[in-house]
């Protein structure tokens, strides 16, 4: 292994109890090392995702066993790397994904889990970028195979994930509408892209669907709330049309009506980029180096709302649990 060493204890942010980010704090646990194929990262920015505060419940798809850190993105810089490395080496600028455990000083993942960042890209920007772009790119091109022309309905597309499919559809040539809970946050999304909005506090959701694509419908819709949006979103669909299912911010996992799939000849489609990213991790290394690309390029603009210390984690995801947030917030050491 080459690099430094680090014998001293690491500041982590960690849950000692599942009973949400109230559970959160500060503590000192021994530093990481890295072992063959593995990247030690001396942590500079965190980014905080709607997975964070379901894996402080004991309610995301992976349930760690108290206490741990939460957290699945970071960008810092390398500190040593593990034998059999080859595509990263130590002083490295670098961002990368994880299951959990990023709220923390230093972090170790694979290396097939590491992206270098660009010097154009800062690491607020680098940490606010991997897991809702790279879950984003998966979901319309792998998924959807969205195309130039066609139309894309982005329901919470003031959140995180929103913002990152209002950017990569326009970016990608779609038509964007943007669905979300205020005139504020519409406004949001046109600054990132959208061509038109929908209010679904206060309009009819199918209605100004079928209004604005003159009966049509739309070609893809990318859901990452669930709840009771997804039903009159699936009823405003164009014919072959294909509903992504991205998460369920709302709450609730809606119970859909599988006679509409017939009516629309349209899919369903399932979008786990965990689960694709442990599957096929060079292919979505090269997903990743893009989005880098066209972010030091000013293609894509991830949006940082706010940078909060370790020590107010909890505020943070209590904050993005609230759905105050337009774009992502990101954790500083």
């Amino acid at each position: 292994m080459s690099g430094a060493y680090y014998a001293l204890p690491m500041r982590a942010v960690r849950i000692h109890e599942l009973i949400g980010p109230e559970g959160l704090r500060v503590d000192e646990v021994p530093s990481p090392t890295a072992s063959t194929g593995q990247v030690l990262i001396d942590v500079k920015a965190a980014g905080v995702n709607f997975p964070d505060i379901l894996i402080t419940q004991g309610k995301y798809q992976f349930k760690p066993t108290p206490p741990f850190s939460p957290g699945g993105e970071v960008a810092g810089v390398v500190s040593a790397v593990g034998a059999g490395v080859t595509s990263i080496r130590v002083g490295d600028r670098v961002a990368a994904t994880c299951l959990y455990g990023a709220f923390a000083e230093q972090l170790v993942v694979p290396e097939l889990a590491v992206v270098k960042l660009p010097d154009a890209v800062s690491f607020e920007v680098g940490a606010a970028t991997l897991l809702t772009y790279a879950t984003t790119i998966h979901a319309l091109v792998d998924r959807a195979h969205l195309q130039a022309g066609e139309s894309l309905l982005v329901l919470g597309a003031a959140g995180g994930v929103g913002t990152a499919a209002v950017e990569l559809g326009a970016l990608l040539g779609a038509r964007v509408i943007a669905a979300a809970s205020s005139p504020e946050k519409l406004a949001f999304c046109k600054e990132h892209g959208a061509s038109d909005g929908i209010d679904y506090a206060r309009e009819d959701l199918k209605e100004r669907i079928k209004a604005l694509t003159k009966g049509a419908g739309v070609d893809v819709i990318y859901d990452p709330v669930g709840g009771a949006h997804a039903e009159p979103a699936l009823r405003g669909m164009a014919w072959e049309g294909r509903y992504l299912v991205v998460g369920f911010a709302a709450g609730d996992i809606p119970k859909i009506p599988l006679n509409l799939t017939l009516l629309k000849g349209c899919q369903i489609v399932g979008v786990f980029w965990g689960q694709f990213a442990m599957r096929s991790p060079e292919k979505n290394r090269a997903h990743c180096e893009q989005l880098f690309a066209w972010v030091a390029g000013g293609k894509l603009r991830p949006a940082v709302d706010a940078t909060y210390p370790y020590d107010r984690a909890g505020e943070a995801l209590s904050r993005l649990a609230r759905r105050e947030v337009k774009g992502k917030l990101v954790l500083v050491p």
